[in-house]
């Protein structure tokens, strides 16, 4: 008998309820805590503090409950608490909690390994390692591209977001807050024009004319023959949910094999059923050198990895790639337990269904604000359940981040968590866990939709 998302039996009720209070006594005795302990540059969208987490609902220690449209960035795809993470976590816990893959192995590393090779792109033989985050997953890919093929040179794309280290903040696009006095940056990273249909300065251009703007670039800038890696997010994340115009990834590609440049994927944020594949670059049967995981890999456990052709990565010496922690056994544990889980309730073609539902109510909504003069509403975008919402002042493609925030706030009062993001800050994006009702789902965009008529 096959199962569902809809089969699934939840520990909390599924309905959001806020009271009058928020935040709670408990949450504001928390954030006078925090602000003498916790470092002032780590920042919290949320002012409320969580006790209990499951399905599509977060409790906070006052008794609240939202209704979660961020899944903890894409991480929380299974749920907070998926029953099958949780026993695999605590049969792992009972054994073992580290011992150092690098020291004395486990079979829980290989397994994930194994499960990873045979979900990726591609029937070539292949070869993967385990990380912790996904910063992390992307500094190790650059590693193995530049030693494999003895090149400096790294291309990532405007808009970008690859993370916080020295290496990844040079190839994140943004500055604030991710950049912003901390150079100096590693060097021999290039930055190159992305495909974004909603603001190319030519809204014909195609997707394969996109890849050759930034080709020409990549020659003339660089030349092809100096370049050891390009580093794509194939729907960007934090830049703003932007899905390349169909062509552009698959000509890039094409383009780095001929010149034996190795192509890597970063799939922190998109991977794992969030689009309604397994990572988003089989939309367009695009098939990486080397592909980098985290977030949804282990239904919140801290996990990434890097997957590649087995060349590149065995062409690393012995102790080239590893960490204390890196696959460790519990988190393996739970990324095993997740990835079933997401097999046996088919969550693939849950966030299709996702994405059929908010897409039409959101287009609805774009009408109606666009036929009462509030065209606000700039573009809808996205895949599966990684979709955007970009907010411009009404009548004009300028970015409108205010109107962003106030609606994230309203949303907030009302019990209704979202995330923003976006180069100019005007970007809603919606990453539901892929384990939602649908009952959730519609009452978390009803409130958006009441949030953004009242501020449009």
């Amino acid at each position: 008998m096959t199962t569902t998302a809809a089969d699934i039996t939840y520990r909390l009720e599924q309905k959001r309820r806020v009271q009058a209070d928020f935040p709670g006594p408990k949450s504001v005795a928390l954030t006078e805590r925090r602000k003498s302990v916790v470092a002032a540059g780590v920042a919290s969208s949320v002012p409320v503090y969580v006790a209990d987490a499951d399905g599509g609902i977060i409790q906070d220690v006052d008794g609240n409950s939202f209704i979660d449209l961020g899944s903890g960035i894409a991480v929380t795809s299974v749920g907070a608490s998926d029953p099958a993470v949780v026993g695999a976590v605590k049969e792992a816990v009972e054994h073992f909690t580290h011992t150092c893959f690098m020291v004395t192995p486990y079979e829980g590393y290989v397994a994930v390994a194994e499960q990873l090779n045979r979900l990726t792109p591609g029937d070539h033989e292949k070869r993967t390692v385990l990380f912790n985050s996904g910063a992390e997953a992307v500094e190790n890919a650059v590693k193995v591209a530049r030693l494999a093929t003895g090149r400096d040179a790294v291309v990532a794309f405007d808009h970008a977001y690859h993370g916080r280290t020295n290496l990844t903040m040079a190839l994140t696009a943004k500055a604030m807050p991710y950049k912003t006095n901390f150079g100096p940056f590693a060097p021999e990273v290039y930055r190159m024009p992305m495909s974004y249909p909603y603001r190319e300065e030519n809204p014909s251009i195609t997707g394969a004319e996109a890849a050759k703007r930034a080709i020409t670039a990549i020659e003339k800038q660089i030349g092809g023959d100096q370049v050891a890696a390009i580093i794509i997010e194939p729907i960007q994340g934090e830049g703003g949910f932007i899905v390349p115009a169909d062509g552009f990834l698959p000509a890039l590609a094409a383009w780095a094999k001929d010149k034996g440049i190795v192509f890597i994927a970063d799939e922190v944020q998109s991977g794992f059923c969030r689009t309604g594949e397994w990572f988003a670059v089989n939309h367009e049967g695009v098939v990486p050198d080397i592909i980098t995981m985290a977030k949804g890999i282990a239904g919140g456990m801290p996990l990434s990895a890097i997957t590649g052709r087995a060349d590149l990565l065995d062409a690393v010496h012995p102790g080239g790639l590893g960490g204390t922690y890196g696959g460790n056994p519990v988190a393996c544990a739970a990324a095993l337990a997740s990835i079933g889980s997401m097999e046996e309730y088919i969550l693939n073609a849950r966030a299709k269904h996702i994405e059929e539902l908010a897409t039409t109510r959101l287009s609805a909504l774009q009408e109606e604000l666009a036929g009462a003069g509030s065209a606000v509403i700039g573009d809808i975008r996205g895949r599966g359940a990684m979709l955007a919402i970009e907010l411009v002042q009404a009548g004009s493609k300028e970015p409108n981040p205010e109107l962003t925030k106030a609606v994230a706030a309203a949303c907030l009062k009302e019990g209704v968590i979202i995330l923003t993001c976006g180069t100019y800050g005007n970007v809603i994006r919606l990453l539901p866990p892929l384990v939602i009702t649908d009952e959730l789902l519609n009452d978390g965009l009803d409130v958006l939709a009441a949030a953004i008529k009242a501020n449009a």
